[in-house]
């Protein structure tokens, strides 16, 4: 099992999350991050950091999100594979217009 990143993170990223995590596993679009299932270690270092409250381990995915389980998979292998969007450091936040997450 790992974790993922649901819509609150969509137009609303913070990067506090991948800071801390051990293993390195978030991706980023210009929308979103990512987590890739392949390289979370279920550790759930990052779900306290998210400020909108995005994060969720796979299992507890609330049900309108669980759409996002897939996207976060998909997305995350076509990352890697175009060699971009890898996030290891905490970068300004970005609040596109969608923003309605933010605590």
């Amino acid at each position: 099992m790992s974790h993922i990143v649901t819509a609150n993170c969509n137009d609303c990223k913070y990067t506090d999350c991948c800071v801390v995590c051990p293993v390195e596993c978030f991706y980023q679009d210009d929308t979103m991050l990512y987590i890739d299932p392949q390289d979370c270690i279920d550790c759930e270092a990052c779900v306290p950091e998210c400020p909108v409250e995005a994060i969720f381990a796979e299992a507890n995915t609330p049900a309108q999100w669980t759409s996002y389980i897939q996207l976060n998979a998909e997305k995350c292998a076509a990352l890697k594979g175009s060699g971009d969007g890898h996030i290891t450091e905490k970068q300004d936040a970005k609040e596109g217009p969608g923003c309605t997450g933010k605590k």
